[in-house]
């Protein structure tokens, strides 16, 4: 549906269409929802998009990245732990929650948001708390994180949504292989320090060896090729995020496959986030007649 304004901005009759709605009629399968006394039309599925594709190659050209880079594969990985049963039940207690909000029928975006971001949270070990203050919980994710670093060779990159999770990594790591050997990269981290860390990172003689950051910070941009391994802490749903922050370590200059692993509880909505941003990699592949790529599920 984001294609609607981006094609309007170069001419509005590109896509055959006077309006976003009647864009959205012969493209999406749509149906109306009742919560209370609002309704509003929710999106359920796609249709047509051969169609759609046949337009845009009228006027398009895209040229990808692997038909101009003579790139390494990548790999994929999905490293399963379970819930403790503390997090168990607060993460059933917080899912139920969520859902008599929804079911009451009068729910703010914010709110929901709030629940999704807290079911995350304890899966990650944490969940902050309404007075403010942190609840910590025995995880298996900080532990099956040091034992994948106990099995790969070479310099790492560590992705994970939660500041809490990015300086409780940075503290096990450094207690255990030294202070040197891993640096943080995310909203506190000061503008100058950032370049020296990815300059030690992209030093193969430095001990820097452990990039510990946050996708929406350091996902963009930077240069990172001497990992040759990509950890995933934690995900959220935006793809564009997902995506850019893969390709940090494979892109020009790398020279070895490089390998994803995702640290991911079993049953809850760190499943649900992988499967969502599969199904935005499926649409995006059928609008732009592209075959299947390979990810993670």
């Amino acid at each position: 549906m984001d294609l609607y304004t981006q094609c309007e901005f170069l001419d509005g009759w590109l896509l055959g269409h006077s309006s976003y709605f009647s864009f959205q009629y012969e493209y999406a399968v749509v149906q109306r929802r009742n919560m209370g006394a609002h309704s509003f039309t929710q999106i359920v599925g796609y249709r047509n998009l051969e169609k759609l594709n046949d337009k845009l190659e009228k006027f398009s050209f895209r040229v990808k990245k692997e038909d101009c880079l003579d790139l390494p594969d990548k790999v994929y990985v999905k490293r399963s732990v379970e819930l403790t049963d503390e997090q168990k039940s607060v993460y059933s207690s917080l899912k139920s929650f969520a859902l008599a909000l929804i079911e009451e029928g009068s729910v703010t975006t914010d709110t929901v948001l709030t629940q999704l971001l807290r079911l995350q949270q304890v899966c990650s070990g944490h969940v902050k708390l309404d007075d403010g203050t942190m609840k910590i919980f025995d995880s298996a994710k900080l532990p099956e994180l040091m034992s994948v670093l106990e099995e790969v060779d070479g310099k790492v990159i560590i992705w994970a949504n939660f500041t809490h999770d990015i300086k409780s990594i940075h503290q096990a790591i450094s207690l255990k292989y030294g202070a040197e050997t891993a640096a943080t990269y995310y909203g506190e981290t000061e503008s100058d320090q950032r370049q020296e860390i990815v300059r030690q990172f992209q030093d193969p003689d430095s001990p820097l060896k452990y990039f510990i950051g946050q996708p929406r910070t350091g996902g963009y941009g930077l240069t990172l090729t001497e990992a040759k391994t990509v950890i995933y802490y934690s995900n959220n749903f935006d793809l564009e995020i997902r995506l850019q922050s893969e390709d940090r370590a494979h892109r020009i200059g790398q020279t070895s496959k490089v390998t994803y692993i995702d640290i991911v509880a079993d049953k809850t909505v760190d499943e649900k986030i992988l499967i969502a941003l599969r199904n935005k990699i499926n649409i995006a592949s059928q609008v732009l007649a592209e075959d299947f790529r390979d990810w993670i599920v």
